[in-house]
């Protein structure tokens, strides 16, 4: 039957399995100390059963079960030096290989040796770490029904040994985070193996170890989506034609066309297609839509909030300076959209406070606004309450410059400046009707807007000129406000001006919610996320409410907007706030009301005007050049 049981003259091979769990733990003992007489025999034999791991008979099952958990009992005996080959057969050994019993024995011996001695802590908790992933010849049958049930056996088995051992051995956690960050497979590894390691890590921060070592394992998750980002270069997304404006790249009304091999539908369904066959590409999908759905079960489990703290912290240090970083922003996209008022709030908040403080690095306030801007354009589940009162902060902030700098233009000088008015101009793009059909925002907001690109520092000519054209030709149609001066942009991406002041790393053009073009990853981000065809410019003569089969963002915020305020508008966006009776202390209170930052003071008016957002969703084609980014 092969190997079996240290035996002794009075012991039959037909009575190994009769012994009461007491004898066979002696026995077992007595081949280990055994060693330290010369006679390796009967501890060479029980070495031997643990290497005994694929096509077992019954009886070798039998055997290696019940040895494993005779050895569970005789811990105490084992010696670190004189049973080292022992020591090294186990830890080598991988529950992936074994059924539910000879599982529950190895997790059971596992245990028993890490709080027996601190000495053998770091080695369980490494050979509990590498059964996160299943041998190389298991990986196919990860696709199969009984390979996913293994791989639940297993698991399950895994972390509770994890929270046995921290019962324990208080300092475990520690260990184990140390270990699991080294083990962390690189991104040149396996997909599935990556994967399933990832998932792990996540298990672990859902736990009560996540409450020592969760954040940490959280930021390690999102470093390495940032990793798999940066390694996905432009060329391989971009069809780069540098004549055409932001707006005009943005084809993405391609949702039903999915693997279509007709040559003529767009730029965004070539980027996409670029795509495809791309490994870091593919692996970096998986693990977004991974993250997406434990950021729900903590939404369920109502730890969002506390898990989007980290989730602050990670892209403050991480996500915020990677400025070729071109999907992994979406985590924080998603989790804001799962909840709006708080972690959306949060969000914008720490935007808006690092876009005015002025002890940040340019480069850092640029990239803030950047993303705030992007947000507030791009989140559908934002209320316009929201928008308009970060839009009032923003503006006010660009006032209160202008109003201290009585200079001409100097794109280098005043970048944060510049990149503050772009934010402005850009969001309106996408949300200028909301301001349009409620008199109170146009006069609060739009007229003082007018004062700041009047200005000698001209932002207009300073900024991107897709963005502008695109602002002016809405304002004008509009009848917004008007400019003397005529600006021939001649449908031009950028200018000389555009990219002095966005610098080297051309922040001018940095864009971070535009669509995503990772498959998986989108149709999480879809639903929530407004798309440029969604808009209705105010030049559109489409103003009504044709073609609304896919919903208008633009109606769904002014809609917002009435309910939120008590029936501002009661859907006459022709009438004053005075002839609808709006009582407008109350209204002015109420934008007034949502301070994301400290008491405002004359240099930090714009953090502390500003109202929560909602959580945000994206998806667009990326809409910088390769070597902005």
């Amino acid at each position: 039957m092969g190997l079996e049981l240290p035996k002794y003259p009075e012991m039959e091979e037909d009575q190994v399995f009769n012994f009461t769990d007491s004898e066979i733990v002696s026995h077992v003992k007595q081949a280990l100390a055994s060693v330290l007489s010369g006679d390796n025999n009967s501890y060479n034999q029980l070495v031997g059963v643990m290497h005994h791991s694929k096509h077992l008979a019954p009886d070798e099952v039998a055997l290696l079960e019940t040895t494993l958990k005779a050895l569970a009992g005789a811990v105490s005996s084992i010696d670190i030096t004189h049973h080292d080959s022992l020591l090294s057969a186990i830890f080598c050994m991988s529950m992936w290989n074994y059924g539910p019993h000879v599982a529950d024995a190895l997790a059971e011996l596992i245990v028993s040796l890490a709080i027996s001695n601190g000495k053998y802590l770091d080695l369980c908790l490494g050979m509990l770490v590498s059964n996160f992933t299943p041998p190389p010849y298991f990986l196919d049958k990860l696709k199969m029904p009984h390979g996913l049930e293994r791989k639940g056996q297993v698991l399950s088995r895994v972390h509770a040994a994890f929270k046995k051992i921290a019962d324990y051995v208080p300092l475990a956690p520690l260990r184990l985070l140390t270990i699991v960050l080294q083990g962390m497979p690189t991104i040149y590894h396996k997909d599935r193996a990556i994967v399933i390691y990832v998932e792990n890590m996540l298990k672990l921060e859902s736990g009560e170890i996540g409450e020592l070592v969760g954040s940490t394992i959280l930021m390690a998750v999102v470093d390495r989506l940032i990793e798999l980002d940066v390694e996905i270069g432009w060329d391989a997304i971009l069809q780069d034609d540098f004549s055409k404006g932001i707006f005009e790249m943005e084809l993405e009304d391609v949702d039903d066309i999915e693997e279509s091999a007709e040559p003529d539908v767009g730029e965004f369904r070539l980027s996409r297609k670029s795509l495809a066959g791309n490994s870091i590409a593919e692996l970096l999908d998986n693990l977004l839509v991974l993250t997406f759905e434990h950021l729900e079960s903590c939404e369920r489990e109502g730890r969002l909030a506390k898990v989007f703290e980290t989730l602050l912290q990670s892209f403050r240090v991480t996500v915020l300076s990677a400025y070729k970083s071109k999907f992994a922003q979406f985590v924080m996209f998603y989790a804001c959209a799962l909840d709006p008022e708080n972690c959306g709030m949060r969000f914008a908040t720490m935007l808006a406070d690092l876009f005015v403080q002025d002890s940040q690095p340019q480069p850092t306030r640029m990239s803030a606004v950047s993303y705030l801007a992007s947000y507030l354009s791009r989140a559908k589940f934002l209320a316009a309450s929201s928008i308009s009162s970060m839009l009032k902060g923003l503006v006010d902030w660009c006032l209160e410059y202008c109003e201290a700098h009585d200079a001409d233009i100097n794109p280098n000088a005043h970048r944060v400046f510049y990149s503050g008015c772009q934010a402005i101009m850009y969001v309106l793009c996408f949300r200028m009707k909301v301001f349009v059909d409620v008199p109170r925002l146009k006069s609060e907001l739009l007229i003082p807007l007018e004062q700041v690109l009047k200005h000698k520092l001209n932002p207009l000519k300073v900024c991107l000129p897709s963005v502008v054209e695109e602002f002016l030709r809405q304002a004008k149609a509009a009848s917004l406000f008007t400019v003397c001066k005529t600006f021939i942009f001649d449908g031009l991406l950028e200018s000389e001006l555009s990219r002095a002041f966005g610098g080297l790393e051309r922040l001018d053009t940095f864009f971070p919610f535009d669509p995503c073009l990772l498959k998986k990853c989108d149709s999480f981000i879809r639903p929530m996320f407004v798309f440029w065809s969604m808009v209705k410019p105010a030049y559109d003569d489409a103003f009504d409410d044709d073609d609304d089969d896919d919903g208008s963002s633009d109606d769904d915020l002014v809609q917002d907007f009435v309910n939120e305020n008590e029936d501002i508008m009661n859907d006459e966006f022709g009438k004053s706030f005075d002839e609808q009776g709006v009582d407008m202390d109350e209204f002015d209170y109420a934008l007034k009301k949502m301070s994301i930052t400290p008491k405002a003071t004359s240099n930090y008016k714009f953090g502390g005007r500003f109202q929560e957002p909602a959580r945000m969703p994206s998806r667009i084609r990326p809409s910088t050049s390769p070597e902005s980014l």
